[in-house]
């Protein structure tokens, strides 16, 4: 045993010795760093849109010194881009990865993965996993030969046209209240669509007796299939049928703004045809009619001085809106004390609307002075819907100078996506409009105080006669930029965002409408002048002390 003892302590002293200090392991390190094409991206953020013109670079700073020689490809990957198209150098010094990538390897508008593994690569121990979101932007090259800017102008307003002349309802001829809405019909839209239909005559698109025959199916439909609820029509109908279809649960009565959405084209479409004929006479009697059926005095609930949204049969004035100022229904004050038969005195405009100087704003932003209204101004259709048919050019009042309200307003909403404070995809000088639509996440009303990266063309072409340097170089972007991604059948779809990589499928009638007419504003001041000479106008706005 003895002997054994010694032998196994000589043959342990005789093995080599394993000592701690030879065995190098790889240090944590974590990213402190990263940017793609000189852009700063957070774990788990995105990028801005990156041009494909030139390979894009990833520029990582690590918090240790890397070993270039131990790369490990399959630890650095982008799903759908082979690692082929890798290329790997150092940065600026020992800790900077700068990976190069393929531009080929990308597809225009649309979003890669970019994932970094934890564990070892590059000599060192990378201690957490990285993730970013690659957005690639929109093809630069112009996708439809090049017109000049006033033939592309009547381009789009003969094709947004046919969404109110191919797509009207083939029962009642009036617009479905989007193209996905099969007989329900709309009446706001539809009075934008028969200003539209004055323009379209104009231009050529159709022949006026063409736009006089469906004007005159419309008016029929209205005088004989629709209820009218003390005058005033249903937000929405079955264009089939004509009856009231429910607009929301206690909403299946009069819609004052709709109303007056419909009589302001109605009122113009009779001032349009003035001719001795039969069939103009016709129409111009039963659009008086209409116009002096519409009792505005009773929306005043028991003759308060403000108006109100709406009445219905089963719920009365449940809904209990008040129509009060700023928004987009000025038009719906002018119209109810132009009326020669339901008149409202001037103290309802005053004390409702302009809620005795309430609606004022006065702040700027941007630079630019905002008479009226919420700070920013709100979406970009207050500045559309009512002046449609009113010239806001010379309009004043003792509260605002309606085309510095207008214009600034614009203004505004154009310099807040230019300087895209939430940093969403595509925003620019090229690319901004806020309003009311279709977004990724449902129907709003979006303006800056509620962005949610959603740009509507409306916005922008609807705005051409307030800056119309600014809206052409948006609708060359939608146009040639963007493309057949948004220009379709019945012109451009509603809306799109594009930090979601998503565009609508829809169009709707309330935003095709105004892109005709204010071009047409814009380019002849058509329906301004017609609106405008109309005598019951003229008297209302002077009632309410307007200079005009």
């Amino acid at each position: 045993m003895k002997k054994y003892f010694i032998f196994l302590v000589v043959s342990l002293v005789a093995l080599p010795q394993c000592k701690s200090e030879n065995i190098v392991l790889p240090k944590n390190a974590s990213i402190e760093s990263f940017a793609v094409n000189g852009q700063p991206i957070g774990n788990e953020g995105k990028t801005a849109d990156l041009s494909l013109d030139k390979p894009i670079t990833v520029d990582i700073e690590f918090s240790q010194p890397l070993d270039f020689a131990k790369w490990n490809a399959d630890k650095v990957s982008i799903p759908a881009v082979d690692a082929t198209n890798f290329s790997v150098s150092q940065g600026t010094d020992n800790k900077h990865l700068v990976l190069t990538i393929n531009n080929k390897a990308f597809q225009f508008f649309s979003t890669y993965k970019f994932n970094i593994l934890s564990g070892e690569n590059l000599g060192i121990n990378i201690i957490d996993d990285y993730s970013c979101t690659l957005m690639t932007g929109l093809d630069p090259t112009p996708k439809f030969p090049i017109i000049t800017d006033d033939s592309l102008l009547t381009l789009v307003q003969r094709q947004t046209f046919k969404y109110f002349w191919d797509f009207g309802h083939p029962v009642s001829g009036m617009a479905r209240e989007r193209t996905s809405s099969g007989d329900i019909v709309t009446t706001g839209g539809t009075g934008f669509g028969i200003m539209a239909m004055i323009v379209a005559a104009e231009r050529g698109f159709i022949t006026r007796a063409e736009a006089l025959e469906r004007i005159q199916t419309i008016v029929s439909f209205l005088e004989t299939k629709c209820t009218r609820y003390h005058g005033a029509f249903a937000h929405w109908l079955n264009g089939r049928t004509g009856a009231t279809q429910a607009f929301s649960q206690y909403d299946n009565g009069g819609d004052l703004v709709e109303t007056a959405f419909l009589i302001q084209a109605l009122l113009t479409a009779r001032q349009y045809f003035n001719s001795a004929a039969a069939a103009e006479n016709s129409l111009r009697t039963d659009i008086t009619a209409l116009w002096e059926g519409i009792e505005w005095d009773w929306y005043r609930q028991n003759d308060q001085n403000a108006l109100y949204w709406h009445w219905s049969d089963n719920y009365g004035w449940k809904m209990n809106m008040k129509i009060i100022g700023w928004n987009e229904a000025l038009i719906i004050y002018v119209l109810a004390a132009a009326s020669p038969t339901h008149s409202v005195p001037k103290a309802v405009y005053e004390q409702g609307w302009a809620q005795n100087g309430a609606m004022k704003n006065g702040k700027s932003f941007y630079g630019y002075t905002l008479p009226l209204g919420p700070d920013y101004g709100g979406p970009l259709f207050f500045s559309h819907y009512s002046f449609l048919g009113l010239n806001p050019t010379n309009l004043k009042d003792i509260y605002a100078d309606y085309w510095e309200q207008n214009r600034n307003h614009t203004l505004i909403n154009y310099n807040y996506c230019i300087k895209n404070p939430k940093k969403y995809s595509g925003y620019s000088a090229d690319c901004w409009g806020l309003t009311a639509c279709d977004g990724d996440r449902g129907y709003s009303a979006f303006s800056p105080t509620n962005d949610q990266g959603v740009i509507a063309p409306t916005a922008a072409l609807s705005s051409m006669p307030y800056t119309p340097a600014e809206s052409m170089q948006a609708l060359k972007f939608f146009y040639y930029t963007f493309g057949d991604k948004l220009w379709k059948e019945y012109g451009f779809r509603d809306s799109f965002n594009m930090s979601a990589r998503w565009i609508d499928g829809e169009n709707i009638a309330i935003d095709q409408g105004p892109i005709i007419v204010m071009i047409e504003n814009y380019r002849t001041q058509l329906i301004w002048n017609l609106f405008m000479q109309i005598p019951e106008i003229q008297a209302g706005l002077t009632k309410l002390g307007f200079s005009f």
